[in-house]
């Protein structure tokens, strides 16, 4: 089968507390009859817009999705491992907490059976934006559910203030709300698996409000010491290229790329990669072939690929991401890069 880098077509979500305006990032998803919320990337529904694939779901091509392009060492029963998303809201995201594999496999099997670990990673930000992540030490259980029950679910967790470039990580169990003025990339698990507590008293068109989980977000949440919160990235410059690395974690690895130059890479045998390109233009070249690439968009790189650079037209920013194997092997490949046992700790969730 030819083997060569994969668009994904995405998929749109109506929210809430969405926008009616995804522009710059889809010019073509303006002045909308409704609010999205979320722009899916790697969704099961998300079509290839290219090569041997091209018209198919994701989520049916993975199931028999050959070695060369999924990689020899990616868990391969179940969805597509890793779900990207754009994040567009213009009003709070209710308070809310996601289960973690043990849980989701023991109660949610109807629902996938997976747990959802996250990060974001802040691709737009007006002044004063931020995100609530965590409990604060001193919250207890109890302190919580009276919280709910109040209305002020909202003053136990932290806030985080976010500018451009930020990354958050959110570990399964953490409670957590997204405020507006934000456009985040996410990188999770590929689940939907939400469990909400507070949603402001919102109601849709037809008077109802969205349905609450109090009792199932008690059972996952995580209370006293939490592990999620903003990360400190770990940046190497090579010529006019910077290579930010953000989190390590078992269900996905990320870094960020900011190129002005062509870049050589590679893939692995081991996972495809996933590269999501957040601004500028240029060719992804590889053989004596090439595809162009713009912003807002997902390649998948086949895990057998091979050697393939990238040729910005104009300054590049991208997310590259993939489903780690050995977490050892991976740090003495970064230990080869220049990354310290010091940094990696701080990378590493």
């Amino acid at each position: 089968m030819k083997l060569c880098p994969a668009r994904l077509e995405p998929t749109f979500s109506p929210r809430p507390w969405g926008s009616r305006s995804l522009v710059p990032f889809f010019p073509e998803m303006s002045n909308l009859a409704e609010p999205v919320g979320e722009a899916w990337l790697t969704g099961n529904d998300c079509r290839f817009a290219n090569g041997p694939f091209a018209g198919r779901k994701l989520g049916e091509v993975w199931r028999e999705m050959p070695p060369e392009w999924a990689g020899t060492a990616v868990e391969r029963a179940g969805d597509f491992p890793l779900l990207v998303k754009f994040i567009f809201p213009q009003d709070k995201l209710s308070v809310q907490v996601h289960p973690d594999d043990e849980y989701a496999a023991t109660h949610e099997r109807e629902a996938g059976g997976r747990g959802k670990t996250e990060m974001w990673y802040a691709v737009d930000a007006r002044p004063g934006a931020e995100v609530l992540v965590g409990l604060k030490p001193s919250v207890t259980r109890e302190d919580f559910t009276r919280a709910i029950a109040e209305g002020t679910a909202e003053a136990c967790l932290e806030h985080v203030p976010l500018r451009c470039g930020d990354a958050v990580f959110v570990p399964a169990g953490t409670a957590h709300t997204i405020g507006p003025g934000l456009v985040l990339c996410e990188i999770q698990e590929q689940s939907d698996l939400t469990y909400r507590v507070y949603d402001y008293n919102r109601r849709d068109a037809k008077g109802q409000a969205r349905p609450l989980h109090i009792e199932e977000a008690l059972e996952v949440m995580r209370f006293g010491k939490q592990c999620g919160g903003k990360i400190g990235p770990v940046a190497k410059r090579r010529g006019a290229n910077v290579e930010t690395h953000y989190a390590v974690c078992k269900y996905f690895v990320t870094t960020h790329w900011t190129i002005g130059e062509r870049v050589e890479a590679a893939s692995s045998q081991e996972h495809f990669d996933l590269v999501i390109f957040l601004e500028g233009r240029g060719h992804i070249l590889w053989g004596a072939e090439r595809a162009t690439y713009g912003p807002a968009q997902v390649w998948l790189i086949p895990a057998a690929l091979g050697k393939f650079e990238l040729a910005p037209e104009s300054p590049t920013a991208l997310l590259r991401t993939f489903v780690p194997g050995d977490l050892d092997e991976l740090k003495r490949n970064l230990r080869s890069q220049g990354v310290s046992d010091d940094e990696w700790l701080r990378l590493v969730h």
